[in-house]
């Protein structure tokens, strides 16, 4: 690969990521500063300059007092009959209940981050095949170590596998770099992975030298053979016997 498009490659992993994490920010920020309910709790005494910031600020802490409202409620009895009711009927329709269980997971992944998975480590799933899974702290009856294996880009979705505790390799990374390894379908760079460089032809193919159809001697051209002690000269396709006559 050539400079520039390496260069170019690089610039789009740093900026790629920081220009959806803007626009994301800027959706959110529209959309909460659109709820209704602010309108309401808005006090009139505040600066037209100001109005949009505080208008965040009573979005931002509604938010937070809901959050926290059922975050409580969901340390009771009627809160997980509640959530287990919920989950119930949402999963019995078919199409809503992929969205809903997938942002569920997000969010539990993002807020509880990696704490749960363990270092990740290489299983070979095949000979001469080795794919990366996450360790995650269990084991079976029967002692087999209980993997993750996340499927990439999208780490949401995977396998959860048991095997036998010989059968796996650490990796030597640390549970963000092998997430991001997997999340970058495995263009990311890594301490475990060096780039693939191009082979090139070597120097004597390339000078057009060293053709097998002749042996380079000094001072003389390549090809040219000539015979010590036989007594045979080969000039001009004639041949003359010097040893007998």
């Amino acid at each position: 690969m050539s400079t520039w498009k390496r260069d170019f490659g690089s610039g789009l992993i740093v900026l790629a990521p920081l220009l959806v994490l803007l626009l994301v920010i800027r959706w959110v920020y529209r959309y909460v500063v659109s709820v209704p309910l602010i309108d309401a709790l808005l006090p009139a005494a505040i600066p037209e300059p100001l109005e949009p910031f505080s208008r965040l600020v009573i979005a931002v802490a509604v938010l937070a007092t809901l959050v926290l409202a059922v975050g409580y409620l969901m340390r009771t009895t009627i809160g997980r009959l509640a959530e287990a009711k919920m989950d119930d009927t949402i999963n019995r329709i078919p199409a809503l209940r992929v969205v809903y269980n997938a942002s569920k997971l997000a969010v539990e992944t993002a807020i509880s981050g990696t704490d749960d998975l363990q270092n990740p480590v290489y299983l070979e799933t095949w000979p001469g095949i080795r794919m990366t899974a996450f360790r995650t702290g269990k084991k079976t009856r029967d002692g087999k170590i209980v993997l993750f294996m996340p499927t990439a880009p999208n780490i949401t979705t995977g396998f959860v596998i048991e095997v036998e505790p010989e059968r796996i390799e650490d990796t030597g990374e640390t549970v963000e770099e092998g997430l991001t390894r997997i999340l970058s379908a495995g263009f990311a760079e890594s301490a475990q992975q060096i780039p693939v460089e191009e082979e090139r032809p070597p120097a004597g193919d390339a000078d057009g030298t060293g053709s097998p159809g002749g042996v380079d001697r000094p001072g003389g051209a390549p090809g040219a053979s000539s015979t010590e002690g036989s007594g045979t000269h080969v000039s001009d396709g004639s041949t003359t016997d010097r040893s007998g006559s």
